[in-house]
């Protein structure tokens, strides 16, 4: 079987409201010195990406939400080629889809343009299949 994913391509941590989400910015990116990559604001969805080395920090809040939902880690996400096809190898194999393959863009500027489904992994975390289209 050919090698289906090729990196982690971020960590999400989902800040529990918009001052949660505004301390994480500051810790992480004016205290340990992380680049921003991308920022976007919608209504009720605020969120950044940080460079950390090989991968990204994506930092999330819960809108008007004051407290955690799911704890503070909500995913990561495994950069791969083919989302579809890691979807239908984690379903063949009996994990549960948590959310089928579907394109997204995130509201930045310019426009970042994926493809994403997570499933729920062997220990019940949720894993992210990332693909840049």
């Amino acid at each position: 079987m050919s090698k289906l994913i090729i990196g982690t391509h971020h960590i999400a941590l989902k800040a529990p409201g918009e001052s949660a989400f505004k301390q994480a910015l500051h810790f992480y990116g004016e205290l340990l010195g992380l680049k921003t990559v991308r920022r976007w604001e919608a209504p009720d969805r605020r969120g950044a990406m940080l460079a950390a080395g090989s991968c990204l920090l994506e930092i999330t809040d819960n809108g008007t939400l004051d407290k955690p939902v799911l704890g503070s880690i909500a995913h990561f996400a495994l950069l791969t080629h083919s989302v579809d096809r890691c979807i239908e190898t984690v379903r063949e194999a009996g994990y549960e889809v948590i959310m089928e393959p579907k394109n997204a863009e995130l509201p930045c500027d310019p426009p970042y343009k994926v493809r994403v489904a997570f499933c729920r992994g062997p220990i019940g975390e949720e894993i992210e299949f990332f693909e840049e289209r």
